[in-house]
């Protein structure tokens, strides 16, 4: 199409989504994932007969803004007219060419446009392994693990065990780590020398934590999409140990990730595309998106609405309350993937004891298991004496350990740095 050239307009037509379908519908607490992918179903999201517009090369579209955002596009060049733009999920500020007022113009990676609308429209359904057209042989794409430890080294002994436990699984993928100033030296050189590659950061501060709490610096995790190197991450939580390989499920596309509880994904486990546009988005965004419990995961699951479903193998919360039946502690299903170890963590239990510590807690028993925590003391067993040495008790571990004890028996909840499964 060339500028000035008379051009031919018409109309897409297709049905509207029946108001019949409710946000429950496309976002369900949880699916059967024991019955095949095509026996459960999303809702019916009308679509156009694409073969009727086989020649466009410019598609305008009129975007609602309000708490229902729809968007949609499949052409060489994409227009949407309103003041809040189209779903950043399809349309990534990447691909934005232009935008004055209520017009942004993109021109869509079609690959990934194409990926994207072959997911289900919600998590209804298990995302099916889709890959990207393109992404092989000398287009193969850059991927790598990745976590953050911040604040502290409460998680340094776990981060350390993390990485052992992917290197175990037969995993090619590179293993970043981000840190900030509170890491010292030593514990760096062990991060190092248990596999991780070592890069600094400053931290973020949520600014809706209240100060001192567990949750205050958690956005630091933000930080996983300046990587730009790399063309897709799968971050781990520290508190994770990986029992098989996970390198398959790179094939999947932003934001991908296992059910939390309601309707939200939990941010422990999640594969994401890294983007400078989409890290100063989500840092303009944070002053103005409520995180409904302060820390990232709230915050990323109002900024990715539209994410992906990967089965609770992947992301196994040891939290047996979870489980329909509350009593079999000791079932870590064959099938699980990586472990996510909730409560006391494992390097937080005497190192003598050969049972889970979260037992000694009458509330945290929902997370005890010993066959779970008999896991994580293989992983630490057949580490070298120079890597466990950064697994020891400290002090102030301890002394954290029963400051959130004393929590919890003065407010008859447990200290939620080591419990809260909404941010874990």
């Amino acid at each position: 199409m060339v500028y000035g050239e008379e051009v031919e307009v018409a109309n897409i037509l297709y049905e509207h989504v029946s108001r019949e379908v409710k946000w429950n519908d496309l976002f369900p607490e949880w699916i059967d994932e024991t019955l095949p992918w095509d026996s459960t179903k999303c809702p019916y999201i009308p679509m156009p007969q694409f073969d009727k517009y086989n020649d466009l090369d410019v598609v305008v579209a009129d975007v609602p803004c309000g708490e229902e955002r729809r968007g949609r596009g499949r052409s060489y060049a994409d227009v949407f007219r309103g003041s809040c733009g189209p779903m950043w999920e399809i349309f990534r500020c990447d691909d934005l060419l232009w935008h004055e007022g209520k017009s942004w113009v993109y021109r869509p990676d079609m690959g990934k446009l194409k990926q994207k609308v072959l997911m289900p429209v919600g998590s209804c359904q298990l995302a099916p392994p889709i890959a990207e057209p393109g992404q092989d042989g000398w287009n193969k794409a850059k991927e790598a693990y990745v976590t953050v430890l911040h604040s502290s080294e409460d998680y340094v002994c776990g981060a350390i065990a993390l990485a052992q436990s992917i290197i175990r699984s037969n995993s090619t993928k590179d293993l970043i780590l981000l840190v900030d100033d509170s890491i010292s030296t030593k514990s760096v050189q062990g991060l190092k020398a248990a596999g991780w590659k070592i890069k600094h950061i400053t931290r973020i501060r949520s600014p809706h934590a209240r100060s001192e709490t567990y949750n205050e610096w958690n956005y630091s995790k933000l930080r996983i999409w300046q990587l730009t190197e790399y063309n897709k991450l799968i971050f781990i939580d520290s508190d994770f140990i990986i029992l098989r390989n996970t390198d398959e499920f790179f094939i999947y596309p932003q934001l991908s990730a296992a059910g939390n509880s309601r309707y939200v994904f939990n941010s422990g486990f999640m594969l994401v595309e890294p983007s400078n546009c989409t890290f100063e988005t989500l840092m303009r965004q944070r002053f103005k998106v409520a995180s409904y419990n302060g820390g990232d995961q709230g915050f990323l699951n109002e900024m990715f609405m539209w994410w992906h479903r990967w089965p609770t193998k992947l992301n196994f919360l040891k939290d047996f309350n979870l489980l329909p039946n509350y009593s079999m502690h000791e079932l870590i299903p064959e099938d699980v993937y990586a472990l996510h170890y909730l409560g006391f963590k494992p390097w937080m239990c005497r190192q003598d004891q050969d049972y889970d510590c979260n037992w000694e807690v009458p509330e945290n028993k929902r997370f005890a298991s010993d066959s779970a925590h008999q896991i994580w003391r293989q992983v630490y067993n057949s580490m070298p004496s120079t890597l466990r040495v950064h697994c020891v008790l400290t002090p102030e571990m301890e002394d954290r350990k029963r400051m959130h004890i004393a929590t919890m028996d003065s407010n008859g909840s447990f200290g939620r740095k080591f419990v809260n499964t909404e941010d874990s």
